[in-house]
């Protein structure tokens, strides 16, 4: 039996950040962290981006130090009130708290899917780019954050890249449709077939050497749902990343829907600004900081020699207020309520702003053209 302060479930940039925030606060209490993949936390956005540019796989490994790591083992058992956990191997986990950073698995495709790639981990990564040469016919399926990131990145190594999504445009969820239909041309330009309003049926008959998935992912809340803590949408957590009304019970990161008190509203965020974060502020709560969380996390993204960082909500369902300096190019969107106060900013090849677009969104003043961060 393993026995310790401190168990963290998962193994990635998370729970990396939770063993810092913990050591903050207690130098010495043991910390166990069990993952499921046979590698040491890494940074998992080099793997749709820097990596495909020449990155060395050198600089994702993020070094985990003051815990002890058991890799390769997935926990499959959890007894909140016991204070015990199982892996799949039978090993048993004696804890006095544990946190949740479960992450999320990919969404997959309905019916027989064949030898899809369900791109995720460094080990897909690695599979892909194997498989990958000059002239390989490579489908993308999704148009969403992985799909477009995928397809740029397959294209600009010399895949023959086709794009389907049901979506019309790529970014859709994300992008005001204007800026969405010239990134779509954008693709197209740069030599990427766009099935946009696609649908596939069965993955047998695409004619493809390889078939990627970016389809987003599914919160890994099992564990949380069988221990009998709240769930809808992932695990249910208050400011401190409690769940319920435990104080020996945490989640964060992927899987943590958690209260953003600058938006009024819960979420659920999948991005790497906030694994960081959030996985901090938790882990240090963990270890008796109290401290809330109120961070507004960023997330990036690179498509060919397009670039952006957006804060806040931004989803295309909102209102938009846009400033650009070169439309489509440059510039900068707010996403805004009826009420023109700014709920998210995208800003499109604009860096450095991003702590002014928080700001914005925290002082809630409403938004006028021309005066975006």
């Amino acid at each position: 039996m393993e026995t310790s302060k401190y168990l963290i479930i998962g193994g990635g940039m998370t729970a990396d950040a939770a063993v810092r925030g913990i050591r903050e606060h207690d130098a010495d209490g043991r910390i166990v962290l069990v993952g499921d993949e046979p590698h040491p936390p890494y940074k998992r956005p080099p793997l749709s981006k820097k990596l495909w540019a020449g990155g060395e796989e050198s600089s994702i490994w993020k070094n985990t130090e003051g815990a002890d790591l058991v890799l390769g083992r997935r926990i499959t058992a959890l007894d909140v009130d016991a204070h015990t956990a199982t892996d799949d191997h039978g090993e048993t986990y004696e804890f006095e708290k544990v946190l949740l950073a479960t992450g999320g698995s990919p969404r997959r495709l309905g019916g027989e899917d064949g030898d899809v790639v369900y791109f995720r981990t460094l080990d897909d990564f690695r599979a892909l780019k194997e498989r990958v040469h000059e002239g390989t016919r490579v489908t993308v399926i999704g148009g969403g954050f992985i799909g477009s990131e995928i397809g740029a990145a397959l294209a600009s190594n010399g895949a023959q890249v086709t794009m389907i999504f049901p979506e019309p445009t790529i970014g859709f969820r994300l992008f005001p449709r204007g800026l969405g239909d010239f990134v779509t041309d954008y693709y197209r330009q740069k030599g990427v077939t766009v099935d946009a309003g696609g649908s596939v049926d069965n993955v047998a008959d695409l004619d493809a050497d390889v078939i990627v998935a970016g389809l987003g992912i599914v919160p890994n809340v099992e564990l949380a749902e069988a221990a009998g803590r709240a769930v809808d949408n992932g695990i249910v957590v208050d400011e401190y990343g409690r769940v319920g009304d435990r104080d020996d019970v945490f989640a964060a990161g992927d899987v943590a829907n958690y209260p953003n008190a600058a938006l009024g509203k819960r979420f659920r965020v999948e991005h790497e600004d906030h694994a960081n974060t959030h996985g901090k502020v938790v882990g240090a709560n963990m270890a008796g900081a109290n401290q809330p969380y109120d961070h507004i996390p960023l997330f990036y993204s690179d498509l060919f020699d397009l670039g952006y960082e957006a804060v806040g909500e931004v989803d295309s369902r909102l209102r938009t207020v846009e400033d650009w300096q070169e439309e489509n190019k440059k510039g900068t969107v707010a996403y805004v309520d009826d009420d023109n106060h700014p709920r998210g900013f995208l800003l499109w090849n604009v860096w450095d702003k991003a702590d002014a677009a928080r700001d914005a969104i925290k002082k809630g003043e409403p938004v006028q053209e021309g005066a975006l961060v």
